[in-house]
């Protein structure tokens, strides 16, 4: 049957009690977040497993969660980490800045910083500092961190001075002055505008290459990156409990990167071609995922549930917004305003029970969108929606607490 472990699979999770009833049947159903907590960690406990935790070759952590709760899982340390230099390593167009030995400067959440710092003050059998030093956002030789403020837009001049400080810094480590730039797209852009703002491009020497693999980065984003930066800028798709799955190329195109994984593609509603991604790895040995559902979404290039034409990671299941047309994604309307107007920048829609929605909106430059933008937005918007749109133009969205921003806010 599609989707079912292979023998080579069901001999690495034989003895994982979670998957005995599945092993019994013959048949392993979707597997759900909340199964996955279900008696946590006893269902996943075999002598294997208790042995690498006691060794330290397995340890506890819970997923990244953005706008919703976050999951324990148990995972060999640096995981994601080690996914993500080995892709670093192998892509195309930007292997050689591995090769080469730059280092990377990271800029996103401000809680991916002080995930690091508190690492490290375990460390030394300390308390992490309050405003952590730059020696104390070094995650490895490679690695720094750079944010300490939880909403890039509030960013002072003294906190990009410093920014960009720590960027020289790393850059000056290589013999020919590379770094490798990791970032969210929204940080980043972020920076952009301040530096902008402020005058301070000589002080922000450009990367060799990029890479945004933190949350989901708007066409407008991409694009406005794209008009300061000429170096490849690569895009990686995965989670906290699988690693990185997809890679995009420099163009934007999609690649799979399944190593000990395989991925299914199941419809979210009858008749649409939004699909659930469906993953099956053994790529972690200490918690294995059969058939996972992993709540991300995505469309593919020519509507089918082909998981080697995958065109866009359009957002989360839990967001999807029902329509009279069937669900709507974050990349769906991201694409709507993107087609609309290129200088949106941070958006959110609002939607509430009289049938009425307002897309809350940002610009890059600061200003409103022409009224040609205005006009054409509302009417797409609420065509996609089907509810009437008004537009309400910010000079500042607040961003969540994860540190990440919510595209729609559901009143209804």
């Amino acid at each position: 049957m599609d989707g079912q472990p292979t023998a080579e699979v069901i001999e690495q999770i034989r003895d994982i009690p979670l998957y005995r009833e599945s092993l019994e049947r013959g048949h392993f159903p979707v597997l759900d977040k909340p199964e996955i907590a279900r008696s946590f960690p006893d269902n996943w406990m075999t002598p294997r497993l208790a042995a690498a935790l006691e060794a330290g070759e397995a340890e506890f952590v819970l997923s990244t969660g953005t706008n919703h709760a976050r999951m324990q899982i148990i995972r060999p340390p640096y995981f994601l980490l080690n996914s993500y230099y080995q892709l670093w390593s192998e892509h195309p167009d930007i292997r050689d800045t591995w090769e080469a030995g730059c280092r990377r400067v990271s800029l996103t959440t401000v809680l991916a910083t002080e995930h690091v710092a508190r690492v490290n003050a375990k460390k030394r059998g300390a308390s992490p500092e309050a405003v952590p030093t730059l020696d104390d956002r070094w995650l490895d030789e490679r690695t720094c961190y750079l944010n300490l403020r939880l909403d890039p837009a509030l960013w002072e001049r003294d906190d990009v001075v410093r920014m960009l400080d720590e960027i020289r810094t790393a850059r000056q480590a290589h013999p020919q002055g590379r770094y490798h730039l990791d970032c969210s797209g929204y940080h980043l852009a972020h920076l952009l505008r301040k530096v902008g703002e402020w005058g301070l491009w000589d002080d922000f020497p450009p990367p060799a290459s990029i890479i945004h693999a933190y949350e989901y980065t708007p066409v407008n984003v991409r694009r406005f990156l794209q008009q300061h930066f000429t170096c490849p800028i690569i895009d990686l798709f995965g989670s906290t409990e699988l690693g990185y799955l997809y890679f995009s190329d420099r163009r934007g195109r999609y690649h799979p990167h399944l190593d000990k994984m395989s991925v299914e593609l199941l419809p979210v509603a009858e008749g649409s071609t939004i699909y659930h991604l469906v993953v099956s790895s053994v790529r972690n040995p200490y918690m294995p995922l059969i058939r996972y559902r992993s709540g991300d979404c995505v469309r593919t290039l020519d509507g089918t549930p082909d998981p080697g034409r995958i065109s866009q990671f359009c957002g989360r299941e839990k967001e999807l917004l029902s329509t009279p047309r069937g669900p709507v994604s974050q990349g769906d309307l991201d694409h709507c305003v993107g087609a609309a107007s290129p200088q949106v920048f941070v958006h959110q829609l609002r939607t509430s029970g009289d049938g009425e929605a307002r897309l809350a909106y940002t610009t890059f430059s600061g200003d409103p969108v022409t009224p040609e933008q205005a006009t054409a937005l509302e009417r797409t918007v609420g065509e996609l929606i089907g509810r009437r749109c008004r537009l309400d133009h910010r000079t500042h969205l607040p961003i969540g607490k994860s540190g990440k921003y919510a595209w729609l806010a559901n009143d209804a």
